[in-house]
């Protein structure tokens, strides 16, 4: 098992295959010219399976590929079929895109839930977010997965002013379709431009929906990151991922691997711990990789505030957004 020094358990790896993306959202990509990592940087396909492979062999039980956009590499097919074959709960974050050409991928890697960050449900909107005129082909995908009975998930980050007015159209999405809304707080990263007055909590979010809903919470499970709701005779439900005003350190058993073979081993950490420059000089890695969890601080990577008001995002020592993974 991988423990850090608060004896939290680790068995949940987010791989990110690229800092690459086909959209250009400004809460995760600084700058439309954003320089992408080389691909002799990034991790190869063979590097990620051999990676995976010893996490897995330290208690791993659950992995999921990130970006930038995982989809867009080459090679995403092939890495998702290896890492398929392990025994582990393989999930995916996409923007949607490249869904309907890789669902038989999906399918054999036996990938049973998707979740796709969708911020808007405005087509002006979403072009105005993304940069990409390609809403109804996201919208359509959403469909397809839902279709072949795969769970998605929908990341929707808030942020006052921009979308806060949609988060009740989110809901009545849920009426009719078997699809979890996730709600996630706007947080702050290197050239993302946070405020703490664009952020909008998990109680306005709560507060929002009750305007027109009864809200039920549901009870969830040890690790999760989302606290979790149910409208009355709807089919889906809600979930709000409250990383700014009420953290869930205290359970995590997250680690990030980022594209060019950097561990993190906290959202917001301010250091990492490179695994691809020793696998590729045949060193053992697992002393690196129980080190940097062993390192790892009480809660938000110790730079944040628990009074988000307070924060200062000019002076987080951080990646961007796509360039961690999230």
């Amino acid at each position: 098992m991988i423990a850090d020094s608060f004896g939290r358990i680790h068995d949940y790896l987010r791989i990110s295959l690229t800092d690459n993306c086909n959209f250009r959202c400004f809460y995760c990509m600084p700058e439309e010219s954003y320089d992408f990592s080389p691909a002799s940087k990034l991790m190869q396909t063979d590097e990620i399976l051999r990676l995976a492979e010893i996490f897995v062999a330290q208690g791993v039980k659950k992995i999921r590929l990130t970006g930038g956009e995982p989809l867009v590499r080459k090679d995403a097919p092939a890495i998702i079929s290896a890492l398929g074959k392990l025994p582990v709960e393989l999930v995916i974050t996409t923007n949607g895109t490249r869904i309907a050409e890789l669902l038989p991928v999906f399918k054999e890697a036996g990938i049973k839930s998707i979740n796709v960050s969708l911020d808007t449900l405005q087509q002006d909107k979403f072009m105005l977010i993304t940069r990409r005129d390609v809403f109804q082909q996201v919208r359509s995908n959403i469909e397809l997965l839902l279709s072949e009975n795969i769970t998605v998930k929908i990341n929707m980050v808030v942020m006052k002013g921009l979308n806060d007015n949609e988060i009740l159209d989110f809901i009545a999405w849920t009426r009719d379709q078997p699809l979890q809304i996730r709600f996630i707080e706007f947080m702050p990263f290197s050239g993302n431009k946070w405020t703490s007055n664009k952020m909008f909590s998990l109680q306005e979010i709560l507060n929002r929906v009750a305007e027109q809903y009864t809200v039920i919470p549901l009870e969830g499970s040890l690790h999760d990151t989302a606290k979790h709701f149910k409208i009355p005779g709807h089919k889906g439900s809600f979930a709000i991922i409250s990383t700014m005003t009420a953290p869930f350190c205290s359970t995590c058993n997250r680690m990030r691997l980022t594209a060019d073979g950097k561990l993190k081993n906290c959202l917001f950490s301010d250091g990492e711990m490179d695994l691809l420059g020793p696998l590729r000089n045949q060193q053992d890695v697992l002393p690196l990789i129980k080190a940097c969890i062993w390192s790892k601080k009480k809660e938000l990577g110790g730079q944040l505030k628990s009074h988000f008001e307070e924060l200062d995002a000019d002076r987080i020592n951080n990646r961007t957004m796509i360039s961690i993974g999230g």
